[in-house]
């Protein structure tokens, strides 16, 4: 995003304070360092293996299928992953991880199958998103994983809709085992230091947990309603 030139920027907040009967404020707020801060007790001190396994427990909860695999063993496990929830179409990230972690050969030999297999290209406009809606099966790798919540969360981004992991009637996300954190707490943080190191945010910052559902009719859960009707993570070790 291009950046442009704020005219009579002081005056026009100098008012503002005027009109509130108070002095303007333009030295950096401070946040207080609070005595209690139970945020960061929730799983504090685990190793990232014990971190997998309360996710893998929470994943049970969500009604999200886990896969725990290793780098050699990617594409097997992302191939039986694919039949069972019924090959289709497949529309995924244009990200280099894809790349990094040999799961290019796996889409390409997809494509070698007859399967549809799109990659996000932002020069494509809408026609990407007429492949998400069409897809069966929507594919990222995640940015920040929380382990509390089992939740994925993806920094959107040119080669990264957001439509990928919203409109395919299924959602895969690989999961790199070191994007683990504990919880909202670190990734916020995580977020906010990206800010301030880059100058800016991603223009959308999605956080998945498994399958769309909804409690609000009578209170019972409905999984698969207004998204993707079935989820699954494949853990893998960092390459």
């Amino acid at each position: 995003m291009k950046q442009g030139t704020i005219h009579n920027k002081d005056r026009f907040l100098n008012k503002v304070a005027d009109r509130l009967n108070r002095k303007r404020i333009t030295e950096e707020v401070q946040l207080p360092t609070w005595s209690k801060q139970p945020q960061y007790e929730v799983f504090n001190g685990l190793s990232q293996d014990e971190l997998l396994d309360q996710f893998v427990l929470q994943c049970d909860a969500i009604h999200t299928n886990v896969i725990v695999t290793e780098a050699d063993k990617l594409n097997d496990d992302f191939d039986r992953v694919i039949q069972d929830m019924g090959g289709g179409s497949i529309v995924h990230w244009d990200d280099p991880r894809f790349e990094s972690f040999g799961l290019d050969s796996a889409l390409k030999k997809q494509q070698e199958q007859g399967t549809d297999v799109h990659c996000w290209n932002y020069q494509l406009g809408e026609a990407n998103i007429n492949k998400a809606e069409q897809a069966n099966i929507g594919i990222t790798f995640s940015d920040m994983t929380l382990t509390e919540s089992a939740t994925v969360v993806l920094f959107s981004d040119k080669g990264k809709g957001r439509s990928v992991s919203l409109l395919p009637q299924r959602y895969v996300a690989i999961i790199p085992k070191s994007t683990l954190v504990p919880r909202m707490t670190q990734a916020a943080e995580k977020i906010h230091e990206t800010a301030k190191e880059q100058g800016r945010m991603p223009s959308c910052i999605n956080f998945i947990s498994g399958p769309s559902n909804s409690a609000d009719i009578e209170l019972r859960l409905v999984v698969g309603v207004h998204g993707p009707v079935q989820a699954t993570y494949i853990v893998v070790d960092d390459k």
